[in-house]
């Protein structure tokens, strides 16, 4: 065989990988593209360089004769907007995407390649989960990706896009990864299938109840983006790292698209409610202090009584976590604690000033939130809050009375800037219960208890609640006029940019997992 026949086998052999299994192999049409092209939509056009295509499994006794393109897997590296990313897609097409030995060696070799580079790992999920052919050969591979995968917590992004079927172990990967996004087309993400539940005759209507996008972005918290199409849904992804470094030694990529620094929201200023006992929506706050009024909202429908997510001051990413008292007055309960605690360890580990915008009541709880554990939920963003040493920025907005306050990224909880409005109330409670409690006897024995009961909440509202009893004792910087908030968060950034702050040393804290 002369040369150009070598290179026409060459290229005749790639043709062959490149068609995967098939399209009669397809999973009868589902899919919107194939795993190959699910790589280009996401990527910068022409960047994607493929590593192992020739990779096939190890033939084991029942697999001799089956040819395995890829091994199930496309994998390899490319750009977004010009940045390192690492990519790999299942193809469904190929024994349903099951992971054997080599499917996984050739994720764990992109997680190896990745981590000595610095760049961020982005896996599109599509398997049936593991390949049973192969027996133990595949339960060690899903070890290495599991290795792999906490190795990489916390140095390297990881993201998870859920395109078809995420089954059995091959669920601990988007578990197992900071941000997961999912296709409400065809996505499904389950531990079990109902085949092997006795009690579930109706298998699609199982499948909705357990495992759609809806379910785990609302109920179990899974997942943080449920996309109508696989179009938009990478078109998210490409949003969502355009907000984040690509290491934990870098920082954030600067956007070239930065607001005016001084603007100012004249509308803020009348915002609050007199009336104590109405809401207002903190997304108006929000927007109305980042860069170009967008905030990119993470777990939107999960846990609302709490917002987190991407913004931009000049330029520069910021995490914002925000009590929204439009959803159960936004008070704090176990999944509000556990949302905003993941999101506070990615920001910290990834270098992401955190600004914490707080308007919160006592915890509120009930006997199935106790039983289910609130407390070790709630005490989580404590931690978070407590344990993060990236520049944390606090603004008092309304209410911050009792715990529910302190766990507020407060200057209790080694905040580096707090700054109220003339609207914040702190104390250890709301007045109407503090007065219950303090004057209880007196109200009791009053002659006109509703006349004493406004006298003496006016009385605790000037001498316990007052931002300015809390200023006086120096756990608020500053009282400033809500208009100038975004110009005065911009100033505290600029000030904590060089901001370093020493930990004892260890190996990891114990206490809240």
């Amino acid at each position: 065989m002369n040369a150009l026949e070598k290179v026409n086998e060459l290229n005749a052999r790639r043709s062959a990988i490149e068609a995967g299994g098939g399209e009669g192999a397809k999973k009868q049409g589902k899919a919107q593209f194939s795993a190959r092209e699910r790589i280009n939509a996401l990527l910068d056009e022409k960047s994607f360089v493929e590593i192992g295509a020739f990779v096939q499994h190890r033939a084991t006794a029942s697999m001799v004769d089956q040819y395995t393109p890829a091994d199930g897997v496309i994998a390899g590296y490319g750009t977004v907007e010009g940045r390192l990313v690492y990519v790999y897609s299942q193809d469904a097409t190929v024994l349903s995407g099951s992971v054997g030995e080599m499917h996984a060696k050739k994720i764990s070799k992109i997680y190896d390649q990745a981590l000595k580079m610095g760049a961020p790992v982005v896996g599109i999920l599509d398997s049936a989960g593991l390949r049973i052919q192969e027996g133990m050969h595949g339960l060690d591979g899903y070890g290495d990706i599991y290795i792999r995968k906490t190795l990489a917590s916390g140095v390297i992004p990881q993201i998870s896009i859920i395109m078809g079927d995420c089954a059995g172990g091959a669920a601990f990967i988007p578990a197992l990864s900071d941000f997961v996004f999912m296709s409400n087309q065809h996505g499904r993400m389950f531990m079990a299938s109902p085949n092997t539940m006795k009690d579930q005759a109706d298998k699609e209507t199982a499948y909705d109840q357990f495992a759609s996008g809806k379910i785990h972005s609302e109920k179990s918290g899974m997942v943080h983006f449920v996309l109508e199409s696989e179009e938009i849904c990478f078109d998210a992804v490409r949003e969502l790292l355009s907000f984040i470094p690509s290491n934990n030694m870098e920082d954030a990529p600067l956007s070239g698209a930065a607001d005016d620094l001084n603007r100012v929201a004249e509308s803020l200023n009348t915002l609050i409610p007199s009336d104590d006992t109405k809401s207002f929506d903190m997304k108006d706050v929000i927007s109305s202090i980042v860069d170009k009024g967008h905030l990119l909202e993470i777990h939107e429908k999960y846990a609302e009584n709490i917002i987190i997510g991407f913004g931009r001051f000049n330029g520069y990413t910021v995490g914002i976590v925000a009590n929204q008292p439009k959803e159960k007055d936004g008070v704090l309960d176990g999944w509000a604690g556990k949302k905003a605690a993941g999101f506070i360890h990615f920001c910290d580990a990834f270098n992401i000033p955190i600004l914490s915008l707080t308007d919160v009541g006592e915890y509120r709880t009930s006997v199935v939130e106790e039983q289910q554990g609130m407390i070790k939920q709630t005490a989580k963003m404590v931690y978070a809050f407590a344990n993060a040493t990236v520049p944390k920025i606090n603004i008092l907005v309304r209410k911050a009375y009792g715990s529910g306050y302190v766990s507020m990224n407060s200057k209790h909880l080694g905040a580096d800037v707090v700054y109220a409005w003339p609207t914040a109330q702190i104390s250890v409670m709301n007045k109407e219960a503090a007065v219950e409690i303090l004057y209880a006897e007196e109200l009791r024995t009053a002659e006109n208890p509703k006349e004493l009961r406004a006298i003496r909440m006016q009385e605790y509202e000037m001498h316990q609640t007052s931002p300015y009893i809390a200023a006086s004792m120096g756990y608020i910087d500053d009282i400033i006029e809500p208009s100038t908030t975004r110009k005065r968060i911009v100033a505290a950034l600029e000030m904590l940019v060089s901001k370093r702050e020493n930990r004892p040393s260890k190996k990891h804290g114990s206490t809240v997992v």
